[in-house]
Formats: C-alpha cells, sequence, structure tokens
C-alpha cells in the first residue's frame, strides 16, 4: 500500500569529505541522497571490481572513484595516484558526527573503509555512505562486517537525545521534508566538510493514509524461521495446480527457493497482539488460548484489542516478577494466512468440519500475490500441517485502460462498469473477462469494442438460435430420443464433445479454455447445424426440433456456471416448468463412440474441404450462387460416406463430388454450360427476392406476389423455374410486365448484366 503514496518530490543530494585519519588532508567522498542518516554513518563501502584515483583539486586531495570523475569535478583536477583498493580497505576515517564516546558494540570496526558487493558507479562517487539502522543493504554488510549500530532516530521518525541540539527535530516532517536536511548540512558546512550539494527530483513513498513521507528504519523484530521449512515448503508448492502451470516452478518456485525468514511483528497502535509475555528475567511465554490467559492472569477476558490485553500481567514461573506482554501487533499478513483455520476458530471448535475442507479446493489472486496471501497461507500450513492450504490456484493478471496505462478514476480512462453491464448484461462482461488472458496471469486491457463483439458474436448468435427454434416451436413434447439424421448426430456428438472439455478444463480449473471451446461450438451450432438445417424446419422434420431443444438445453447446463443468467433464461425459455437450471446435475458420465468420433472427424475433413472449394472460386471470381458441375477431393486413403459427399456439394453448389486418393487439395470444374448458368440464375433471383422480403420485415408466415420486369431471357427462366422459385421465397404468384397499383417494395436490380425490376406485395391467405 505504500508504493500507492510515492509522490514526485525535490530533496537535497550531497557529497560529503570524510578525512583518513592516517592521512590528514585526504578525503574520501561520499555521495548520499539522505543527509539526516548521516549521524548514523559507521563505515564507507567500496566495490570490488571499481577502479579509485586520488585526485589533486583546488589544493586537497580526494579518494573517488576514477570513473566518476568528469561527472564531478567540473573545473579540472590532477591525478596523483591509482589507489590500490586492498589497502584503501580497513582504513580509518574521522567521522562527521563522532559517536565513538557512546556504547556501542565491534567498536574496532567503527568508522572503516569496508568492501560491498552493491556499491556501484552509475551516480554518487562510487563510494558509499552506510547507516545499518536506515537500509538493508547496509544492515547486512554491517552484520557481515560486525559493524557498530548507530540508531540516531527514534520510532516517531525524530532525532534522540544522542544528538544533542539537533534533539527532538522530525527526519522527514509532513509540511517540510527538507528542513531537517538543511539544518544538518548547515552544521557539516560550518565544519567544512561538504563537498558539493545540489536538489534533485525523485519519487518518495509517503503514508496513504496521512500523507506523511516515510523512512527506512530498522527496529527489532519476531520471525517465522521459515528457512527451517523450506525444502517442505517446495514439496507442498508440488501438490498445487497452478494455473498457469508455469508458476509452480517459476514465479512462486523460485521465491520458495530463496525464502527467508518471515518478520511477522509490527511496532503499530493497532492490530491483533502477539500473544507473548516476557519477564525481566528472560522468561517468555506464548499464549495459546484466551482460557489459558485467564486461568494465568485470573481475570476475565472479554477483548483481545491491544489497549486492553497491554494490560493484563501474570506471575512468571521461573522468577515469580510479572510478565508482561510485548507491545508488538502481528503482520496483517499473518493474519490472511491464518485465514483457514482462524475463520472458524479451529482448533477451539469446528474440528470435524475443518478436516473436511482443508485445503481448500482452490482460491484465485493475482500474481502478486505469490508473495502474500499464496505464500503466507503455504507457509503457516506447512509449519502447522506440513500440508498446502490450497489444492488449487488461478493466477489473474490485472485489467488495465485500453492504452495499457493503469486505471484511474482521475484520469477517467475506463467505461463506467455500471453503465457496461447495462448495455451488455453482466454475463457478457463476465465471459469476456473469463474467456481473456487475464484469468491465466496475463494483463488484459479493457475495450468496450472486444466486449461489444462477445455480445454481437456469441450471444445475440445463440438468442438467435433460440429464437428461430421458437418460430417452428410446436407443443410441449421435448423427449428426445435420438436421430438418424447425420448432422443431428453430429450436432449431439459436438455437444458431447464439449462436455468432456469443459467437464475436464474445470477440474483443472482452465477457465479460457473452457470459454475457447465455448465459443467455438456456439458458431458451429448456427452456422453449420441451424444453417444447414433451416429447410428440415420448413419441411416439419419430427427430429431437427427435438434435437435442437435438446441440445439447447444441455449447452445450458454445460454454460450456467460461466454466464448464469443467460443459461437461466436460455432454459426457463425452453422449459416453462423448469425451476432453475441451476438446481440441475452436471452431465455425467459423458463419452464419445467410436461412431460418433469417427463422424467429428469427418465433418471436420467435410468442412476443410468446403473452406478449400470456397478459396477457389475466391480465386477464380466464381460466386458460390453459380453451380459447377464437379468438385474432386482427395485428404486421404478412403472416400467419404454418400451423405457426407452430398453436404459438400450443397455447400460449395457443384452437381458431384468425386474422391479421387491421387490428390490431396479440391479441385473444382469451371466450365458453365447454359444449364449451370440458369441454375446460377435462379439462385441469384431468389437471393434478391428473400434480401427485398427481409428489408420489408416480412415473416414465414406472410405470403407474397412477385412482380417481376425484365428482359425475355431472364423472364423465360423464372416461367422455366416457377414451383421452385415459389417455394423458395414462400411466393404465391409471379406476375410479368405488370406494375401493382399498390406495393410493399420494389428495387431495380442487375441479375448478371440483365437489368431488371422486382417488385414485392403482400397478400392475404384465406
Amino acid at each position: 500500500e505504500v508504493t500507492q503514496g510515492y509522490k514526485e518530490i525535490e530533496d537535497i543530494s550531497v557529497t560529503a569529505k570524510f578525512e583518513l585519519v592516517d592521512e590528514l588532508g585526504t578525503y574520501v567522498l561520499a555521495w548520499t541522497t539522505t543527509p539526516w542518516t548521516l549521524p548514523g554513518n559507521v563505515a564507507l563501502a567500496v566495490g570490488y571490481d571499481i577502479e579509485y584515483v586520488k585526485i589533486e583539486s583546488n589544493g586537497e586531495k580526494y579518494i573517488l572513484a576514477k570513473s566518476r570523475l568528469e561527472n564531478i569535478f567540473k573545473e579540472g583536477y590532477k591525478i596523483l595516484e591509482n589507489i590500490d583498493i586492498k589497502k584503501l580497505v580497513g582504513k580509518k576515517y574521522k567521522p562527521l558526527f563522532d559517536f565513538s564516546n557512546e556504547d556501542l558494540k565491534n567498536k574496532e570496526n567503527l568508522y572503516t573503509i569496508q568492501f560491498a558487493d552493491f556499491v556501484t558507479t552509475e551516480d554518487g562517487t562510487g563510494i558509499v555512505h552506510i547507516a545499518p539502522a536506515f537500509g538493508e543493504d547496509d544492515m547486512n554488510l554491517g552484520n557481515e562486517k560486525k559493524l557498530s549500530f548507530i540508531q540516531h532516530v527514534d520510532p516517531s521518525g525524530k532525532f534522540t537525545s544522542i544528538m544533542g541540539e539537533f534533539a527532538g527535530l522530525e527526519v522527514k516532517s509532513k509540511d517540510n521534508h527538507q528542513g531537517t536536511d538543511i539544518e544538518i548540512l548547515k552544521y557539516l558546512s560550518g565544519r567544512g566538510l561538504i563537498f558539493s550539494k545540489e536538489k534533485y527530483k525523485h519519487s518518495y513513498p509517503h503514508c496513504w493514509r496521512c500523507d506523511s513521507p516515510l523512512i527506512n528504519y530498522a527496529t527489532s523484530s519476531w520471525f517465522v524461521k521459515v528457512t527451517d521449512i523450506k525444502d517442505n515448503l517446495i514439496k507442498n508448492n508440488r501438490e498445487i495446480n497452478w494455473v498457469p502451470e508455469h508458476f509452480k516452478e517459476g514465479r512462486m518456485g523460485k521465491w520458495l527457493e530463496g525464502a527467508r525468514d518471515w518478520s511477522i511483528s509490527r511496532q503499530r497502535y493497532w492490530g491483533s497482539v502477539l500473544p507473548i509475555w516476557r519477564c525481566k528475567c528472560g522468561e517468555i511465554k506464548v499464549i495459546g488460548s484466551i482460557k489459558e490467559l485467564e486461568d494465568l492472569s485470573g481475570e476475565k477476558v472479554n477483548d483481545l484489542h491491544k489497549h486492553i490485553v497491554d494490560n493484563i500481567k501474570f506471575k512468571c514461573s521461573k522468577c515469580d516478577e510479572e510478565m508482561t506482554r510485548i507491545p508488538d501487533v502481528f503482520d496483517c499478513w499473518f493474519e490472511s494466512g491464518s485465514m483457514p483455520y482462524a475463520s472458524v476458530h479451529y482448533p477451539f471448535e469446528n474440528e470435524k468440519w475443518f478436516e473436511d475442507n482443508f485445503p481448500a479446493d482452490f482460491i484465485a489472486e493475482g500474481q502478486d500475490q505469490t508473495r502474500g496471501w499464496f505464500y503466507t497461507l503455504l507457509v503457516l500450513s506447512t509449519a502447522l500441517f506440513d500440508k498446502p492450504a490450497f489444492k488449487n490456484v488461478v493466477v489473474n493478471g490485472i485489467v488495465l485502460a485500453e492504452n495499457g496505462q493503469k486505471m484511474s478514476k482521475r484520469l477517467k480512462n475506463y467505461p463506467d462498469p455500471i453503465e457496461l453491464i447495462q448495455k451488455y448484461s453482466a454475463d457478457v462482461i463476465r465471459y469476456y473477462l473469463l474467456s481473456s488472458p487475464v484469468v491465466r496471469a496475463g494483463d488484459l486491457c479493457f475495450s468496450e469494442k472486444d466486449v461489444s463483439t462477445i455480445y454481437s458474436r456469441y450471444f445475440l448468435t445463440l438468442l438467435n438460435v433460440l429464437s428461430f427454434y421458437k418460430m417452428y416451436e410446436k407443443g410441449n413434447d421435448f423427449k428426445f430420443s435420438g436421430s438418424d439424421n447425420l448432422l443431428d448426430k453430429w450436432i449431439i456428438a459436438k455437444l458431447k464433445k464439449l462436455t468432456i472439455e469443459i467437464t475436464e478444463n474445470m477440474e483443472k480449473y482452465e477457465l479460457k479454455k473452457s470459454l475457447d471451446s465455448t465459443s467455438e461450438f456456439i458458431l458451429e451450432l448456427s452456422t453449420w447445424y441451424l444453417r444447414r438445417s433451416r429447410d428440415r424446419f420448413k419441411d416439419n422434420d419430427e427430429y431437427v426440433g427435438k434435437t435442437l431443444h435438446y441440445v439447447l438445453f444441455e449447452f445450458s447446463k454445460i454454460i450456467a456456471p460461466f454466464i448464469p443468467f443467460t443459461a437461466e433464461y436460455l432454459a426457463k425459455e425452453l422449459d416453462k416448468e423448469l425451476e432453475s437450471i441451476h438446481l440441475l446435475s452436471w452431465p455425467e458420465d459423458t463419452k464419445l463412440s467410436e461412431e460418433e468420433v469417427l463422424l467429428l472427424e469427418q465433418m471436420e475433413k467435410v468442412r476443410n474441404i468446403v473452406e478449400k472449394a470456397h478459396n477457389q472460386r475466391d480465386l477464380n471470381s466464381v460466386k458460390l450462387r453459380q453451380p459447377l458441375l464437379s468438385a474432386k477431393y482427395g485428404f486421404g486413403k478412403n472416400a467419404l460416406d454418400k451423405e457426407l459427399e452430398n453436404i459438400i456439394a450443397d455447400e460449395i453448389n457443384v452437381e458431384s463430388v468425386i474422391f479421387d486418393a491421387n490428390i490431396s487439395e479440391v479441385e473444382l470444374d469451371f466450365n458453365l454450360t447454359e444449364e449451370l448458368k440458369e441454375k446460377g440464375i435462379v439462385r441469384e433471383i431468389v437471393r434478391q427476392i428473400n434480401s427485398l422480403r427481409k428489408n420489408a420485415k416480412l415473416t414465414i408466415k406472410d405470403k407474397i406476389n412477385v412482380y417481376i420486369k425484365s428482359d425475355e431471357y431472364i423472364t423465360s427462366i423464372v416461367k422455366n423455374n416457377l414451383e421452385e422459385l415459389k417455394n423458395s421465397v414462400l411466393a404465391n404468384n409471379f406476375i410479368f410486365d405488370e406494375i401493382p397499383e399498390e406495393s410493399l417494395i420494389s428495387q431495380d436490380i442487375k441479375i448478371n448484366e440483365f437489368q431488371s425490376t422486382i417488385i414485392l406485395k403482400k397478400i392475404s391467405i384465406e
């Protein structure tokens, strides 16, 4: 949360002069962006692979990294010698603030020059001022080199009494964050210990609650000894199903391999208290329950808040003195990691429930939780039970604005979610998110255009299929007992395959893969099954309606977890007596027969052939409405069933389909006979009239008369194919060379190269 409070501020950086004890008049230069930490200096650090020099400038001698000379000395300098870094390390220097008389450990190493692997020459002087109380690298170096520890700032952020005239100054005041730095610089400048100073802008952390500047501050802490259970952590992590899978050995696995002991205490005024009591004699008592605390203290405990529990004391079992609670509270991440058992008050109650429900089936959070909640849950469950706290974890990415920026209320760079839901529905938004990379740890640039595409491509398509079914729905006889029709068999097999895929993917928590399969099915249901079955509906085929009803109803079951409102609507439109689709069972024991597997493979081959044939028509600029004599296909050793070949013939509009094992493609015969040309013209007339019907908003129940005015060639073709045309456009009659007094819609069109006029007039049928 601190990162949310970073602000761009102007601060002061300083290059300070540290005079060598055994070489008076020679100064080691060190740069810092935090002048207020200089009183806490205990050492200077140099890098292993950095070349250092002694130079002379303006009558003074300085030591610094050779590569930084041009940046620091603008007015000229003279190199006196290259420095043997091994001889430099261990040298003592005069401190800027001398605390050598204080009661400090490791005084023998106080104010010395040391090696450090984190020193660079990217900025500064190539020499780093070390203050272990105010930086992690500094603290680690202090422990490694046995350096002294000077903490001249108290927990409230003010200088302590050892700072003399500066005692009580707030090091980073909210109202004047440079104030104390300026006072330190004035003091050092008066003693001639400042080489240079400058202002610079940088991003600095601020408290997200009160907007005060924050500082790094070393403090004592209680730890979970994670390093002792690291091997078990790695073992338990390997039992978890990670989505995406690479997180197991990748981001999470590598984090566990480098796991360090976990600091779990915080010095705050509010929080869950650490149940640890300590005596002056050194005895420590960890309390395990309210009852135990009541028995030890003789007090009734009704409130576990800090200001109450801090006042509870009891006698030490070793020395008979009073034990008092340590003042620290828990890191809130310790509480999050304790959630599975703390939330049900285990082990004090709900023991059976907990044992039946732990580990959890799954959790879902952002990828940053590999170092947060995922980690804390795993650490504590491993320490307590030697098992993971969850069996599956779905790692989600971040939803960003469409331009890739972080979503911001200030920038208003995202659409209003409520307005989106009102416009498209909650299910469309849900579908969009679940089918995106964001459910597999990928980032998503949220786009309303993409939401709209989901809505029109899948939801409207599905609802159009339902509307078409209801247009031909007859009675309440929905009982489905199978069909011998090839397309019916195929769509049932596709439904089974979809059910199997979604079941397997859901068991693996692969949400996106489930939606990808669903999207494909919706399109195939509409563009292949329903489109090819329209004539069967018009012809009152007894199986097609029952098949589509069965498919839509079963489909509503398997989409219910993803788009619950749409699934409910779909199911209740199909069965008015249904209480809820969500009260039905998930389809079980769905298996594909060998016949169904073969049919799915063959239909895929059919569609592949159709696609290649369409491509050939496009390349040769021959419209699909124009019938062709034949198509040859290869693709394998055996020919397809005749019924499948008939589908190909109908889809690509050829008179015959021929298998040829010697070719591995599709070959169309583009030689057109007069008969083929006539059939093409008939199809074009049907297309034009049906387009006019649609523009006039006619339904299948509306009959029309068609008035057509054209040349003798087109007129003769219409007359030769009159019955076919009547059936295809739901016309009662075709009338030639006559213009009605009233018409529904009319249009001048071009049929091949012949200009024609078509007029529709709606008629009533007694």
